[in-house]
C-alpha cells in the first residue's frame, strides 16, 4: 500500500503535461578565421551560437545558409577552436535591450555594459531590426531642432525628424562637430552609435564629449574597429532600436552615428565572406542595400508625437564625394553637411562648406 507522499507524488505525474524539448546542436565543420559552416542544425538568420566547449567557446551569429549547411561569423576575440566543435544555440534572433535603465550607460554591441557600472537592470525589450511601421504613421518635419552650433541653427537648419550626413575626409573634424552637438543640442534622450572608429577615439569620445549633462541623458553604444563585423552591424542596429523604444514613448529623440560608412565597410566584410559579387570599390549589393533600411528607421511618429532625428557621419574615402557610401548616402538622406578641408588645415572654427551643403530644411 502506498503512503500518501507517494501516492500525491504518482497523481502529480499523471496530471503533467509531458513537452519534449530535445537539444539543438551541431558541430563544425569549417572555419577559415572569418566564416564558419555547421552541420547537423537549423536555425534562423540572427540566431547566437556557441562554438566550443569552456574556456576555448566563441560566440557566433547565423548569417545564412550554403549546401546544406549554417554559416556563421564570430562575435568575439580570437576562436582556438577545433574541427567539429559542438555548436549550440544560446539566443533568439534579434532583440535589444531598452529603457531608461540605459541612460548614461555605454554597451557595446551585443548590449553588454562596458562602463564598470555593473549590469542593466529593469530594461525592456525591442527588436533589433525595428517594427514595420507604415508611411503613413511618419510625421512631417514641421519644427527645428536646436543643436547648438550657430552656424548650423543659422544657415543649416536640422527639422525634428530629419536624416542629415554629415559628410568629410578623414581628420577634417567631424567627431569634433559631434562632440560640440551632443553637449548642446536640446533633445529628451541624445542615443551615440561609435561603430567602427579606433578604441582610443571611443575613450576620447566619452571622456571629452559626453560628460556632465550630456551623460546623464544619453545612451553610448560603442564598437571599435578590431570588432567582428557582425558585431559592428548588430551595434548600428542596437542604437536605431534604443532610439525607436524612446520614440514610443513620445521623446524627442537625438541619434548620432560615427560612422555610416564603418557600417558599410561591416556589410562589405559579411557580403564578401558569403561569395557575394563585388561592384563599385569592393562593395557587395548587400552592403549598400543596407543602409536605407537603417536611415528609414529615424523620422516622426504621428501617433506618439516622438521623434528621431538622426545625423550620420559619413567618411569620404580620399574626399572622393563619388565614394558609394558618399553617393547612396546623399540619395537617402534629407540633407547633408559637407566638412571642407582647406578650411579645417586653417583652423577655422566652423569648417562647413556652404556651397557644398543642401539641406531639405533650407
Amino acid at each position: 500500500m502506498l503512503n500518501r507522499f507517494t501516492a500525491d507524488y504518482l497523481e502529480t505525474l499523471s496530471n503533467a503535461d509531458f513537452v519534449a524539448k530535445p537539444k539543438v546542436s551541431g558541430r563544425l565543420a569549417s572555419f577559415d578565421g572569418l566564416l564558419m559552416e555547421a552541420v547537423g542544425l537549423t536555425l534562423p538568420v540572427g540566431t547566437v551560437c556557441q562554438v566550443g566547449e569552456g574556456a576555448a567557446s566563441v560566440e557566433a551569429e547565423v548569417i545564412g545558409f550554403r549546401n546544406g549547411r549554417t554559416l556563421m561569423m564570430n562575435l568575439g576575440g580570437p576562436a582556438a577552436l577545433l574541427p567539429r566543435a559542438p555548436v549550440k544555440p544560446i539566443g533568439p534572433p534579434g532583440e535589444a535591450e531598452v529603457g531608461h535603465a540605459l541612460l548614461g550607460r555605454v554597451v557595446d554591441g551585443a548590449g553588454k555594459p562596458i562602463d564598470g557600472l555593473g549590469p542593466i537592470r529593469g530594461a525592456g525589450r525591442w527588436p533589433l531590426a525595428g517594427k514595420l511601421q507604415s508611411p503613413l504613421d511618419r510625421g512631417r518635419v514641421l519644427e527645428p531642432l536646436d543643436v547648438g552650433v550657430r552656424a548650423i541653427n543659422g544657415l543649416l537648419t536640422i527639422g525634428q525628424g530629419q536624416r542629415v550626413g554629415i559628410m568629410a575626409g578623414s581628420g577634417v573634424g567631424k567627431s569634433v562637430l559631434l562632440g560640440m552637438i551632443v553637449r548642446a543640442a536640446q533633445a529628451d534622450v541624445i542615443v551615440i552609435g561609435l561603430i567602427g572608429e579606433r578604441s582610443r577615439e571611443v575613450a576620447d569620445f566619452l571622456e571629452t564629449k559626453v560628460a556632465g549633462a550630456a551623460r546623464k541623458r544619453s545612451v553610448v553604444v560603442a564598437v571599435p574597429a578590431n570588432h567582428s563585423p557582425v558585431l559592428r552591424i548588430r551595434g548600428a542596429l542596437r542604437a536605431h532600436a534604443i532610439a525607436e523604444s524612446f520614440r514610443d514613448e513620445g521623446k524627442k529623440v537625438l541619434l548620432i552615428m560615427d560612422s555610416l560608412t564603418r557600417v558599410a565597410h561591416a556589410g562589405r566584410e559579411i557580403g564578401l565572406a558569403l561569395g557575394e559579387p563585388a561592384s563599385a570599390r569592393g562593395y557587395p549589393p548587400s552592403a549598400i542595400a543596407m543602409l536605407p533600411n537603417l536611415i528609414e528607421r529615424a523620422g516622426v511618429d504621428v501617433h506618439t508625437g516622438g521623434s528621431i532625428t538622426a545625423i550620420y557621419t559619413v567618411l569620404a574615402d580620399g574626399d572622393d564625394g563619388n565614394d558609394p557610401v558618399v553617393d547612396s548616402a546623399r540619395s537617402i538622406l534629407d540633407g547633408h553637411i559637407v566638412l571642407n578641408r582647406h578650411l579645417a588645415e586653417r583652423a577655422e572654427s566652423t569648417t562647413g562648406s556652404l556651397p557644398s551643403s543642401p539641406s531639405a530644411s533650407t
